[in-house]
């Protein structure tokens, strides 16, 4: 059966269908596309986001669908990956002395850390450096655990935003 009479439509035994149909090729493809470690990511993304159609919308064309959801992944990616290491290279440009790529690293994880409001970095610190557990940090504090995770939430979004940079 042609790819451009096949209709889905999104529900859970669509969805199923469309997976067991195109799964293999999918994988496959995006493999010899983008290499495996990033076709895994990519395909388990994809699925993600075709699995969050509404109900009832019909997929007439599948595997283009497929893949341009993966395409704009795969862009997606590349621009996190530029961006990063734009960054990387600007701090490199800037450090007053050559340092190696171990001390780089630890000093831009540092340099995120230190740039936490201190609640946050607090909670970040207690949790990540000294392994306490939620609750083990509320009583440090003086908080509960909810306000506990919700700053490493906050600390943790912080941290993933200035990565994007």
């Amino acid at each position: 059966m042609s790819d451009r009479i096949d209709h889905f439509t999104r529900s859970e035994t669509g969805l199923q269908a469309l997976y067991e149909r195109y799964a293999d090729w999918f994988h496959a493809r995006l493999v010899s596309r983008y290499g495996r470690q990033d076709a895994e990511d990519i395909v388990q993304e994809t699925w993600l986001r075709v699995s969050q159609y509404q109900v009832g919308r019909e997929i007439s064309h599948p595997r283009a669908l497929l893949m341009r959801i993966a395409s704009n992944l795969a862009l997606d990616r590349a621009v996190r990956r530029g961006r990063r290491s734009r960054h990387l290279e600007q701090f490199r440009a800037n450090a007053p002395h050559r340092v190696l790529p171990v001390q780089t690293e630890d000093l831009l994880i540092k340099e995120l850390i230190l740039g936490l409001p201190e609640p946050l970095r607090d909670v970040f610190l207690l949790s990540r450096v000294d392994g306490l557990t939620n609750a083990q940090i509320g009583e440090k504090l003086g908080i509960s655990p909810k306000t506990v995770e919700w700053r490493m939430t906050r600390a943790l979004a912080h941290c993933a935003a200035q990565l994007r940079r």
